[in-house]
């Protein structure tokens, strides 16, 4: 049995996650969903646990029948997630995002970031407003960057077995201009022998903004889940720099699910 865990705090946010994951997982017999919730207050357990047990009750209504209830007094999300993560061997973590407001994100609703961080499992980030539709099409990000070492293979092949879905591997670059260097070319190699039993097709663009560039993909491909392979813990700086202010933040503003997966 796979284990998936939904942290809940009962915003909008949370919940459309949680229901985009029953929509995802209903009919998936080999799945456990993990309903989670963490509170501050030793007051605050038995409502908790009358959320959660409504919640449950709804997703039962979808269909999804193998669901667990986690609640716990606790101080710190990343901490308490992560421990739960580990002791039940979880496979995916699926959270939603919010908060748009540019200077707002600094501050607010970092926690699904920095549980993105964490290389414990893959982390599925789901927009706010997201419904699931199905997952026909997943477009891989790489920087083509020794991805023998980089690449979460098994991952990464889980979630393209668990959808059957089309695999599009991307890569964005200011210096693609007319033909690929030997450099992209050797790489490109590698992932096409890795994930060769799904047939991947491959694109190269010559951009230098990333977020707009995978975002124009996204629209452009029909993709339904973005994979990013965070790398020596700079995910969420790349995500918060200064030097990309201007631009949308892909995992704030991304019209579909993205999920973290590190090696």
């Amino acid at each position: 049995m796979k284990d998936v865990i939904i942290p809940v705090d009962f915003s909008e946010t949370s919940l459309n996650a949680a229901r985009y994951a029953a929509d995802m997982l209903t009919g998936k017999t080999d799945a456990r969903i993990v309903l989670y919730h963490m509170f501050k207050e030793a007051e605050e357990a038995a409502t908790a646990g009358q959320y959660l047990e409504s919640l449950k009750a709804e997703m039962e209504q979808k269909g999804v029948m193998n669901i667990e209830l986690e609640k716990e007094l606790g101080e710190d999300l990343i901490d308490c997630l992560g421990r739960l993560a580990h002791q039940k061997t979880a496979e995916l973590i699926i959270m939603g995002i919010s908060e748009k407001d540019e200077w707002r994100q600094l501050f607010i609703g970092s926690n699904t970031l920095k549980m993105a961080d964490q290389n414990i499992c893959p982390v599925m980030i789901v927009p706010p407003d997201a419904k699931y539709n199905g997952i026909t099409n997943i477009a891989l990000t790489s920087d083509f960057q020794d991805v023998d070492a980089t690449t979460p293979v098994l991952a990464i092949k889980n979630v393209l077995e668990i959808f059957n879905a089309n695999l599009h591997i991307v890569n964005v670059d200011n210096e693609h201009y007319v033909s690929l260097t030997e450099k992209y070319l050797a790489e490109r190699g590698k992932m096409l022998k890795m994930f060769a039993e799904f047939n991947p097709e491959f694109y190269f663009i010559g951009m230098n903004d990333f977020y707009e560039a995978i975002e124009q993909f996204s629209r452009d491909r029909n993709i339904d889940l973005i994979i990013i392979i965070p790398k020596n813990h700079s995910f969420i700086n790349s995500l918060f720099s200064f030097n990309t202010s201007h631009t949308k933040k892909l995992a704030f503003n991304s019209s579909v699910p993205i999920l973290a997966a590190h090696q």
